[in-house]
């Protein structure tokens, strides 16, 4: 079982606890009677929004937000707080479920972690909820209303398929708790045997679990800035069946974290690398820039397709490799390279698709604004043997236009970009070099859309969408479109 953070709202019984149901003749102002956390409202879910949530109004018309709650379903749900008109509440008792719910699902307390907001549906019915997401997004743009969505594509595995895992720790030595925060909070849900995970992510988290209460590790405390244990990172490689493990701390002090280490290696052989990554700063930011490591062995090497990859402490680098796989694919089938051609590969990230395409390719140019992934993409070229990449470091507008000012003949290029999508500027000046085809690679609907719909006016037209489920049990999904000059 899962363990609460003690300080978890209480749950009250439906039965007893007091409901929120103003009735027609009542007077105006008693009708929008402010929701407190005392409320329980039986509910009637309707939509499932971006988010996951399940929707619904109450009798005044107010949006209400459920976790854990699918269409379909209708719920006791508790209200946790109001903010801007919109009531966020949690399901306390499942009156009558959505036929779209799963009768056996991965995990039963979905609802309270809340990570993984599709795993109580039906995995059908996951994959017909996300395509339809990315058709009701190119609704928006008449432009658009010509491209053919394929049906969405899954990989190897629906469970189990994350390979990394960033946790937070927090509560103390005697009972620490190791998970994720739950969703416009700052309690940490603790996560013991989690569905999505590689089996061997939970077996370190547990061997962790225990060698802080041996050895009285201290956990960190945002509020007091005292304490050492932050943050675990574990990184498995499918490929070595090993893992790397890195303890992110507040100060250097060794002698804790070189015996937690050892402790953990003792408990989990598979675990080949242990790392000390230290990080003072305040704010969300996971990883500092100092990486102190406890092991002779320096990174994991994993592989998707032909192409090998070293993943050190802080390589970005995909977390569902068959679905990374699937992309890359489909990149590849789309570019139809023939060995002639010039690619262009913006946000590159660690060279992924780069190295991909190469041996179709004639030169494969990759574009990346942080210097550390291209001086892994750099890495990894070499250890592949491939010779006819080169990796840029620079921001991407400005390169551009380097390229352009140089008169770079490019064949396709491949964009790739964060989850904001493309500034409109580099869009502009990937158009004005003018490549045959854009493939172009997205995590988000709603920035894929726009910049498509941006594209369509510089002359590029997207003939096709093809969605794949990276994320299976999650509201996200990864697209790979692909665009023609007409």
């Amino acid at each position: 079982m899962k363990k609460n953070n003690p300080h978890e709202r209480a749950r009250s019984n439906p039965a007893t606890a007091s409901t929120h149901k103003p009735t027609e003749t009542a007077a105006a102002a008693k009708r929008f009677v402010p929701l407190t956390k005392k409320n329980v409202l039986e509910l009637r879910i309707t939509s499932l929004d971006e988010d996951g949530y399940g929707t619904a109004r109450n009798e005044d018309g107010m949006t209400l937000k459920v976790s854990g709650a699918l269409p379909g379903d209708v719920v006791f749900a508790g209200v946790d707080h109001v903010a801007g008109g919109t009531a966020f509440c949690h399901v306390k008792k499942l009156q009558q479920p959505s036929p779209l719910r799963s009768n056996n699902p991965p995990c039963r307390e979905s609802a309270d972690c809340f990570g993984c907001p599709l795993i109580a549906m039906k995995y059908s019915e996951q994959k017909n909820w996300k395509r339809g997401m990315i058709l009701a997004e190119i609704a928006k743009y008449p432009a658009l209303s010509g491209i053919v969505v394929h049906p969405l594509l899954s990989p190897d595995n629906l469970i189990h398929y994350r390979t990394t895992a960033k946790l937070t720790v927090a509560g103390k030595f005697s009972e620490p708790f190791i998970g994720i925060y739950r969703r416009a909070s700052h309690d940490v849900y603790d996560l013991e045997q989690c569905p999505i995970h590689h089996p061997l992510i939970d077996k370190v988290v547990e061997a962790v679990r225990k060698g802080i209460k041996k050895g009285k590790v201290q956990v960190y405390n945002p509020q007091s800035k005292m304490g050492l244990l932050r943050y675990l990172v574990v990184r498995v490689s499918t490929y070595e069946k090993k893992a790397m493990v890195v303890f992110v701390t507040s100060k250097r002090s060794f002698n804790e974290i070189h015996h937690l280490g050892r402790y953990v290696q003792d408990q989990v052989p598979e675990v080949e690398i242990v790392v000390q990554n230290v990080n003072a700063t305040e704010g969300n930011v996971i990883m500092g820039q100092k990486d102190f490591f406890l092991t002779k062995k320096l990174y994991l090497t994993e592989q998707i397709g032909d192409v090998s990859f070293r993943i050190s402490p802080r390589s970005f680098f995909q977390v569902n490799n068959s679905g990374a796989n699937l992309i890359y694919s489909k990149v590849r089938d789309w570019a139809a390279l023939t060995g002639a051609e010039t690619v262009l590969d913006l946000y590159c990230g660690i060279g992924g698709i780069s190295l991909f395409l190469a041996g179709a390719a004639k030169d494969v140019i990759g574009v990346e604004v942080v210097e550390e992934a291209v001086a892994d993409a750099r890495m990894n070229a070499r250890i592949n043997s491939i010779r006819n990449c080169r990796f840029e470091a620079g921001d991407v507008a400005d390169l551009l236009d380097e390229m352009a000012g140089d008169q770079l003949s490019v064949d396709v290029a491949v964009l790739n970009p964060p989850r904001k999508g493309c500034d409109q500027n580099v869009l502009e000046r990937v158009a004005a070099i003018g490549p045959k085809s854009i493939i172009y690679v997205s995590c988000s609907p709603q920035s894929l859309t726009r910049d498509l719909d941006i594209l369509g006016k510089l002359g590029y037209l997207c003939r096709e969408i093809q969605p794949v489920d990276m994320f299976p049990q999650t509201v996200h999904v990864e697209n790979v479109a692909r665009l023609e000059k007409p």
